[in-house]
């Protein structure tokens, strides 16, 4: 066998042994008193001068190489052996670190369970929206200034289509598919053309409540909304309506609440009874029928929950944050 091949093949085998007990034997093989190597340097009188000169170097060099690389493997396989010899079974694992829900996405979740709990039933809807949902049928028409409210993302190159800036177009979505009585939350992202700083984001999430029967009234939401609190926050949590203006509701309120051990009231919600144009526009007859609407920020909420003072932090990606939920 050539030299370099006897070379590679003795490497080979130093890679595919994994006992220490046999790695004695193929030292023996290659390099002990009748080993490979060994054979080849005892064949030299029989070679002529120069090739004894440039065989006898080659192979006094591979020994060398051999010999480091048992002494190497010795140190390796013995050292996987130490380790499983102290190993102790009884000790526990390390623990692995996983990933976790994202903080708004755990309030989410908390916000949809409340309202779960209270018999609503949980919508979602498109983020590219008509605007005919988004405003007309929201008795918010082309020339009507509160259309200034929203700083809308427009579609470009397709006329009528935007991002959704409320989650208010599954109300009418909805009411167009299904009669009622009935009683929904929609959870999800809107987004708004505004600048950026610390109570204020281009997208953000809302959860909209729509309930509509024959004789809903805002002495419902008042009762709703105030259970809500209280299991949102775990304690009582004191509410008083403001009244207000909204383009969809008639009367609007906006709805204020004061936590235990604080003294000022928040904003956290705007609400009303759903406005009679709405209701037409969907096919019901608001004779027959009424109810009420709300909407408020998951963020808002979440700052409030967790007392934070940045709607940003929720969004620049920094895991150090995160990981404190």
């Amino acid at each position: 066998m050539d030299i370099n091949e006897l070379k590679e093949e003795a490497q080979q085998a130093l890679e595919d042994i994994s006992d220490p007990k046999y790695l004695e034997s193929l030292r023996i093989k290659y390099l002990g008193r009748k080993g490979e190597v060994t054979q080849i340097l005892r064949s030299l009188s029989k070679k002529s001068l120069a090739e004894r000169k440039k065989v006898g170097k080659a192979a006094n060099q591979i020994k060398q190489e051999l010999n480091h690389l048992f002494d190497i493997k010795l140190k390796e396989l013995k050292a996987a052996t130490d380790q499983q010899i102290n190993l102790d079974i009884t000790q526990p694992g390390a623990r692995v670190q996983l990933g976790h829900l994202h903080p708004l996405t755990q309030v989410e979740n908390q916000i949809r369970k409340i309202f779960q709990d209270l018999n609503f039933s949980v919508i979602e809807g498109p983020e590219v929206e008509s605007s005919y949902n988004n405003f007309d049928a929201l008795n918010i028409p082309a020339d009507h200034p509160a259309r200034d409210m929203w700083d809308t993302f427009w579609l470009k190159d397709f006329d009528n289509l935007l991002l959704r800036t409320h989650t208010s177009p599954m109300q009418v979505r909805y009411m167009r598919e299904n009669k009622p009585p009935f009683q929904i939350i929609v959870p999800g992202r809107v987004f708004r053309y505004e600048a950026t700083d610390a109570s204020h984001e281009i997208n953000f999430y809302q959860f909209e409540g729509l309930m509509v029967g024959d004789d809903v009234s805002l002495a419902n939401f008042k009762y709703v909304v105030g259970e809500f609190f209280k299991k949102f926050f775990n304690k009582e949590v004191k509410i008083r309506f403001r009244p207000s203006y909204f383009p969809f509701t008639e009367p609007s309120v906006e709805v204020d609440i004061q936590i235990p051990g604080k003294k000022d009231w928040l904003e956290v919600m705007g609400a009303g009874l759903v406005h009679p144009n709405v209701l037409k526009a969907v096919g019901y007859n608001p004779k027959h029928y009424q109810g009420f609407a709300f909407g408020g920020g998951v963020d808002r909420l979440a700052m409030l929950k967790y007392g934070i003072d940045d709607v940003r932090l929720f969004y620049n990606g920094d895991v150090r944050f995160i990981q404190q939920f």
